[in-house]
């Protein structure tokens, strides 16, 4: 069982749920660089962000028997709404343990669909502990947000959308927001299956970028996280993460921004492109313009991965 062959069958068992996003040409990013750029545009698709193919995925994976008896998950948004919504689908219970810290329009993303919102700490990680520990006691199956295959399988399948988008024509690089390494996993290893040369870019906070240093140190590492527009990808990594291995294999760099370059990014994006985005699909865009120099006369794809953001937090960016 490998990771790609589980893409592949993920791609037939939630392709009925998903829409298939925009792969959209960008000549106001494109002239910048002086090349050719891409947006996937992911806060198009159901919930918002990429993180319902995912969900959906190792929900339909489920026996009868786990089904019945319903999941908990550990989110700071995204993922909890996508886990609620397809849960939905298949008359399915859930409790979803969040941060304290988590956005309010992300809670009330989740709220809409029917799923318990329980508060644990203030960083991912706690969530995540907490939620593996109700879950064992109350023999109920937990859904990571990103360290599970079929998690990961799922988030692949918009790695195979874009190389049909692209119609067998190659891409140089790919800029893909980073918390616990699900998206870039799936997306990096089935673009590179296709696509040998391409150059898979890791994009993080400086505020939060435990998955960057972690790469560097060679092992997981245990480090605090700073508050950071790009909440979706904010907080630690589990010790045991299938992820970081996959991370390691497929990401070629990573790419670390300040708040204020996340903060521009996403105004520069919305100003030109008329849709919202959230703070991580910022952190792409913004990593996009930190490389323009190595860009010139180059292919990229942006993956836009969400756009779940408050109000409040959409007007602080604007009016910094």
């Amino acid at each position: 069982m490998t990771l790609l062959s589980e893409i592949l069958k993920a791609e037939t068992r939630i392709r009925p749920f998903i829409r298939e996003t925009f792969l959209e040409f960008s000549p106001h990013f494109s002239e910048i660089i002086d090349g050719h750029v891409l947006f996937k545009l992911e806060n198009q698709q159901h919930t918002g962000s990429f993180k319902i193919r995912g969900a959906m995925n190792r929900i339909r994976a489920l026996s009868p028997a786990e089904s019945k008896k319903g999941v908990v998950t550990a989110s700071s948004g995204n993922h909890g709404a996508a886990v609620a919504k397809s849960l939905t689908l298949f008359d399915t219970l859930g409790i979803v343990y969040v941060p304290e810290n988590t956005s309010e329009a992300k809670i009330e993303n989740m709220e809409q669909y029917g799923i318990e919102v329980r508060f644990a700490g203030d960083d991912g990680i706690i969530a995540e502990k907490t939620a593996r520990q109700f879950a064992a006691e109350n023999d109920l199956t937990f859904i990571s947000p990103y360290n599970d295959l079929q998690v990961a399988a799922g988030q692949g399948t918009c790695g195979i959308e874009i190389g049909r988008q692209l119609s067998g024509e190659s891409v140089d690089e790919v800029f893909i927001a980073v918390g616990g390494g699900g998206l870039i996993s799936g997306v990096g290893c089935y673009l590179k299956s296709i696509w040998p040369d391409v150059k898979i870019i890791g994009c993080q906070p400086e505020n939060s970028k435990v998955m960057a240093d972690s790469i560097e140190a060679g092992e997981i590492l245990d480090l605090p996280s700073l508050p950071t527009l790009s909440d979706g990808t904010a907080g630690g990594i589990e010790p045991d993460s299938i992820t970081f291995g996959f991370t390691q294999q497929y990401v070629d760099e990573f790419v670390t921004v300040s708040e204020e370059e996340i903060a521009d990014a996403m105004v520069h994006f919305m100003s030109v492109h008329h849709q919202m985005i959230e703070g991580a699909a910022g952190v792409a865009v913004a990593a996009l313009l930190k490389r323009q120099a190595q860009l010139k006369g180059k292919s990229a794809v942006v993956l836009i991965c969400g756009g779940n953001i408050s109000l409040q937090t959409l007007a602080d960016v604007i009016t910094e």
